[in-house]
């Protein structure tokens, strides 16, 4: 059971945190004009607001269970549990900051720039800045806890 949960762990890991890194390097919406960021914001949003955050969930189900499956070899545990924090710190910043700022994006039209899209647009990657780091790194725990050395 504990192959098939890592396996899993694993995959839907590396989904999410793949997405984020591919938007963060491929998506820097910060040089676009007005036009060109409201469409490609909100075709991303239609795609990926609500697959990503569940895909994200199960990750992190995924990595308290395995934490409990190796509760007797309390490094693993910890490490794991470390690794959920971070994931859980992704998807806190994904809720409260990207989020809102993609519902409030989702009203505009491309022809009626707001006053202060530039201010919510660079407040937007700072919080997709946050859950990639954040996404990151528990990520890479996680892959550690997988291939190092059993006690």
């Amino acid at each position: 059971m504990l192959s098939v949960a890592r396996f899993f762990q694993l995959v839907l890991g590396g989904i999410v945190v793949g997405t984020m890194f591919a938007v963060w390097a491929g998506f820097d919406s910060r040089g676009f004009s007005y036009t060109t960021f409201v469409e490609h914001h909100q075709n991303a949003v239609l795609g990926l607001n609500i697959l990503v955050p569940a895909l994200a969930s199960l990750a992190i189900l995924l990595t308290f269970y395995i934490a409990y499956l190796q509760r007797a070899w309390r490094g693993q545990m910890v490490l794991l549990l470390v690794a959920a924090g971070c994931m859980i710190v992704a998807g806190l910043a994904t809720r409260f900051g990207c989020q809102p700022i993609n519902a409030i994006v989702d009203t505009w039209t491309s022809d009626a720039p707001p006053t202060d899209w530039e201010v919510l647009r660079a407040e937007w990657w700072h919080y997709h800045f946050v859950r990639m780091v954040a996404g990151t790194v528990g990520y890479s725990l996680i892959v550690f806890a997988v291939v190092r050395p059993q006690h």
